[in-house]
């Protein structure tokens, strides 16, 4: 039977499923202190920096596949969106400028966009594709949650919530745009779903890294 992106989607989606998150649960509750959340954006300065040039690497390797290109540079342009919008969640947090240009980033919340960096530079741009599609829709749910509970139980207005609800809810025509590219790849020959897997598999654990070290004092 031909594989097709739908089973290829659908299948990551069930086997890279996120475990539950005791951070964002606590946060859900209003039990995590506003210096967990501090540090979320101080930590998602340095994130989105560097997923921003791993998802425009990952374009230009991607060249001879248009719509995996065009995948990636979405991303990337999403990045800048949501580095606009970490400015208002720091005023929020009482952070100023000052604190945000001398933070230094703590490497469990750093691995996350270290390992995509990596795939940036060796991996087949259509299997990083497949794996950061689950992963996403893991960080979807923790953003939505976190966006919700920073209104509901931190009183943070729009403004400091702008960055999750960017995340929180899937933009139009993304899910066609990683349709058309996991297709592609598949026409191609170029998807490897053992790789794509593995790849998806460690993204969920640094995802989970990412969320643990943030409640490390």
């Amino acid at each position: 039977m031909t594989r097709t992106a739908q089973d290829v989607l659908a299948d990551a989606a069930r086997e890279l499923a996120p475990a539950p998150n005791a951070t964002v649960e606590r946060i859900a509750a209003g039990e995590a202190p506003v210096e967990v959340l501090a540090t979320l954006a101080l930590e998602q300065h340095h994130v989105i920096v560097g997923d921003r040039r791993s998802f425009a690497h990952l374009a230009g390797r991607a060249g001879s596949l248009p719509a995996v290109a065009a995948f990636f540079e979405t991303l990337a342009r999403g990045e800048d969106s949501a580095l606009g919008h970490l400015g208002a969640l720091a005023t929020a947090c009482g952070l100023d400028e000052e604190t945000v240009r001398a933070y230094e980033p703590r490497a469990g919340c750093q691995a996350y966009p270290s390992y995509v960096a990596r795939l940036a530079l060796g991996a087949e741009p259509v299997d990083v594709v497949v794996a950061l599609s689950a992963n996403f829709a893991a960080w979807s749910g923790y953003c939505a949650t976190v966006g919700r509970a920073l209104r509901e139980r931190y009183g943070f207005d729009d403004a400091a919530c702008a960055f999750f609800d960017l995340f929180a809810e899937p933009k139009p025509g993304a899910s066609d745009a990683v349709l058309a590219a996991v297709s592609a790849g598949l026409a191609a020959g170029r998807l490897s779903e053992p790789s794509a897997r593995r790849y998806g598999r460690l993204l969920q654990d640094y995802e989970s890294m990412f969320w643990e070290s943030l409640a490390v004092r």
